[in-house]
């Protein structure tokens, strides 16, 4: 059991600094989409940090309640509940992390989902499987 959750907190750890490294690469090639240069990698960490709690807490609620318009939608809605995320992790770091237009942050939300699944089947799910297998 205790070797259990050294691999539960290793994915944790591999996931989370996957996440600044995607924010980190998307704010270099997007000029609409910065984070605070003076401390980039702190700041990306912060909004990992962020966005990992709101998709905890907030983003099941708001998923719960646009149910109808995502169903409308056939499930075209879904990608601006990740929108609405990253709208919000700009509304709490401010200034440090900003991301401009509203269909910017769209292209920029499924290129960060595209990037985080190739890193999780390419890289981290091979190395927590290898780890719980030697475990």
């Amino acid at each position: 059991m205790h070797k259990e959750k050294i691999v539960n907190i290793i994915d944790f750890l591999l996931h989370f600094f996957s996440y600044a490294v995607i924010f980190v690469i998307v704010a270099t090639y997007f000029d609409s989409f910065q984070i605070d240069d003076s401390h980039l990698y702190t700041y990306g960490m912060l909004a990992t940090l962020i966005i990992f709690i709101l998709n905890k807490t907030v983003k099941p609620v708001i998923i719960k309640l646009t149910i109808p318009l995502t169903g409308l939608t056939l499930g075209l809605f879904y990608p601006f509940v990740n929108v609405i995320i990253l709208k919000l992790t700009d509304w709490i770091l401010r200034s440090h992390f900003e991301i401009e237009g509203v269909w910017t942050v769209f292209f920029i939300a499924i290129l960060i989902s595209v990037m985080n699944l190739l890193l999780d089947y390419m890289i981290i799910k091979p190395i927590v499987r290898r780890l719980k297998k030697n475990g």
